[in-house]
């Protein structure tokens, strides 16, 4: 899995032009599922998130995590995070899941971050969407599960 994630003022997700997602300050994450990802690693990661200290603290230091700032999550599937663009100019996904597959992986990112007691938003999976961010900061990480620590 491959992850985007954006600390944001406001974030939203609007499908045929309707919001059907939306946050206020916390974290905008885009998902991208690979072939070998299992629901122990989408588990695993969304635990990782939650506890990224990537906030500010009152001396304005990034201490604190989603969960102290009582923060919300939008989680946007998006396919081509894990796309190989190494050779020529056409990118290959011949490392995305197939969308069964990763559909069934992104809910359990979604679900282990509801079981964390964190308000989470969604986009609409394999959906034509529009997403709206205010990056805060600006503060963007990029998390690959292949450098998660067992």
């Amino acid at each position: 899995m491959r992850l985007v994630l954006q600390r944001v003022s406001q974030a939203s997700v609007e499908v045929d032009g309707c919001i059907v997602g939306a946050i206020d300050e916390g974290l905008l994450a885009l998902l991208g599922v690979a072939k070998n990802d299992t629901e122990a690693i989408a588990r695993k990661l969304a635990r990782k998130v939650l506890a990224m200290r990537i906030f500010n603290d009152s001396a304005h230091k990034m201490n604190l995590s989603l969960s102290d700032k009582d923060g919300a999550i939008l989680v946007v599937s998006q396919f081509t995070l894990v796309a190989d663009t190494n050779r020529g100019h056409r990118p290959s996904f011949d490392q995305a899941a197939l969308a069964s597959d990763a559909k069934h992986l992104y809910h359990c990112f979604v679900d282990e971050c509801r079981l964390a007691g964190v308000r989470t938003e969604t986009g609409v999976f394999q959906a034509d969407m529009r997403v709206h961010s205010i990056n805060a900061g600006p503060v963007t990480f990029v998390v690959d599960s292949k450098n998660l620590h067992p």
